[in-house]
């Protein structure tokens, strides 16, 4: 298992942190875990509906300081 990668999407806004996320998930490998920050709100809820659609895995979401970490591990 490698490091959690960081996509840091913050002042970036809908969809620019799905973007990035989805940019970087095609550059992961299985088992990857991935951390977006991001400072859109709406990323909190866009990003695990998108994970749970395409098959992977939301780990963790929460908001400290006004940015959102959404962890999220490649499944295939």
């Amino acid at each position: 298992m490698s490091d959690r990668k960081i996509v840091d999407a913050k002042n970036t806004f809908c969809p620019g942190p799905l973007m990035e996320l989805i940019a970087s998930m095609k550059q992961a490998e299985v088992g990857d875990e991935l951390e977006v920050l991001s400072t859109d709100e709406g990323s909190a809820n866009d990003i695990p509906e998108w994970i749970k659609k395409v098959g992977h895995q939301v780990l963790d979401s929460f908001d400290e300081n006004g940015v959102w970490h959404v962890i999220v591990r490649k499944e295939k």
